[in-house]
């Protein structure tokens, strides 16, 4: 039996165990991710403390990134999503133990949040390279959509279950609950999930880490809607940072500090992208993919914007919900686009550079937007990149490459 053939043949149980395995370690890391963010907001209200944790969360990705983008070509893909989860829980661990014997600094938060970032500039080219190999082409749209819900279900219950959890117990039995989470995630791919390794990592590999990146970059460089791709990516991160990264503080300094504000904002966007999700699963989006994602960055542009003018807090949840909608609307098609165009032997580098762009572009955006949080009011940064993405998602409909790549493969 051929590897198509064996494909065909287990792939819903191949993507319900993977699924599985991630939203258990999902759930955990998403438990302890709030109990920081909001205990570095609680505690310091400050933009560039914000910014701080920012960049700790965001730098070692993009450096790891390179590597990490030919490691998921080069190497057994479930191997590095296992090691990426264990070095995480690992380090969650010690943090517990640190916190527990009294040595509680803000700094030690910002070195978990760069320990993470590694795990994640590890594990994001991998998943994303994995995808194609469990399922069929023609239901990576669908498994996509109900990834996306599945995550957005996890980012619903987690703010609630940390919010709930903080106020009755401690920091450090959040931690040991994400240690544990992994290590149910990490047994579950260990034990039950079988994947047959890539062409590429079966192969003797002949070339440095060096030259396989850059047979990466020129692969980018030959294909022309790639590089659209990765110029529109690099662009709508940068603008998106204060919609991304900002509205907790905004919502701290406009209408109260207050944990459940916070988690207020979180539900409401997780509610919107469970929707969402769940839209993308069952219709699909547009025939022609690009113009899902250019709908859907235009509606995002409109919300930002929209978030530096309500005064009222239940119409500012409201245009989270919507922006929640949108955002599978956006993420399914980009990641389908590159599932399906990108040859297999490439999938993981692609993935790579996709990630150095998005670890890297929102921390430098900050570096400006953080320092300015502290000088001008966070409803203008709003205003102003809510209305530069606006006008930036008609790039997207003026790229012939890009509107010739999201087209089916049957009509290309």
């Amino acid at each position: 039996m051929n590897h198509t053939e064996l494909t065909n043949l287990n792939w819903k149980r191949n993507i319900a165990l993977f699924l599985t395995s991630q939203t258990i370690s999902l759930f955990g890391s998403s438990l302890v991710q709030y109990a920081i963010m909001w205990y570095i907001t609680l505690t310091t209200q400050s933009g560039i403390m914000m910014t701080i944790s920012i960049i700790c969360g965001f730098l070692p990705a993009f450096f790891l990134s390179p590597f990490a983008g030919v490691w998921a070509d080069r190497y057994n893909r479930k191997m590095l999503i296992m090691l990426s989860d264990s070095m995480i829980a690992l380090a969650t661990l010690i943090l517990a133990i640190l916190f527990l014997n009294g040595y509680d600094s803000m700094w030690l938060l910002f070195v978990m949040y760069a320990i993470r970032a590694i795990g994640t500039g590890i594990q994001m080219p991998a998943v994303g390279a994995i995808l194609p190999q469990i399922v069929p082409e023609d239901k990576l749209t669908k498994v996509n959509g109900i990834n996306g819900s599945i995550q957005a279900l996890i980012m619903l219950i987690s703010p609630m279950a940390s919010a709930a959890l903080l106020s009755f117990t401690t920091i450090e039995f959040i931690f040991f609950v994400d240690v544990i989470t992994a290590a149910i995630a990490v047994l579950t791919l260990l034990l039950f999930l079988k994947i047959p390794i890539h062409t590429k990592a079966q192969e003797q590999q002949t070339t440095t880490y060096f030259n396989d990146f850059k047979e990466g970059l020129e692969y980018i460089n030959n294909h022309a809607f790639l590089k659209k791709y990765f110029i529109f990516f690099g662009a709508f991160f940068i603008l998106a940072a204060p919609a991304s990264f900002l509205t907790p503080l905004q919502v701290t300094r406009t209408f109260g500090a207050n944990e459940w504000y916070l988690s207020a904002i979180e539900i409401a966007f997780s509610i919107g992208m469970i929707v969402g999700g769940g839209l993308m699963a069952s219709w699909g989006g547009f025939k022609n993919k690009t113009h899902t994602m250019t709908l859907s960055a235009i509606i995002f542009g409109i919300c930002t914007l929209l978030f530096g003018v309500v005064p009222v807090f239940w119409l500012y949840l409201i245009f989270m919900g919507l922006a929640g909608v949108i955002m599978p609307m956006f993420n399914t098609p980009a990641t389908v686009l590159i599932q399906e165009k990108v040859e297999a032997n490439f999938l993981g580098r692609v993935f790579g550079v996709l990630t150095m762009i998005s670890t890297s572009m929102m921390p430098l955006g900050m570096l400006v937007y953080g320092p300015l949080a502290d000088i001008v009011a966070i409803e203008w940064l709003l205003i102003v990149s809510g209305l530069l993405i606006f006008i930036l998602s008609f790039f997207l409909l003026s790229s012939k490459e890009l509107i010739e790549a999201g087209k089916p493969s049957i009509e290309q």
